[in-house]
């Protein structure tokens, strides 16, 4: 997901987001562990990046509001 799609939620959507996120990365981090069937390894990185964008987004709003 790109920053500014990221900027535009409110914060309950950005709170959703990042337990959504979460979720899938526990789910690739399984599939890799386990049982060796993530072919793309780079989906986890990419997705604790993108857990940090929108931590950090939505702190920004907290901290504006």
């Amino acid at each position: 997901m790109k920053l500014q799609e990221i900027k535009e939620k409110s914060i309950d959507e950005l709170k959703d987001l990042i337990l959504d996120s979460k979720k899938e990365l526990f789910t690739l981090k399984m599939g890799h562990n386990k049982l060796k069937q993530l072919e793309n390894t780079a989906s986890i990185r990419n997705k604790k990046r993108e857990i940090a964008r929108a931590k950090t987004v939505l702190r920004q709003k907290e901290l504006n509001s």
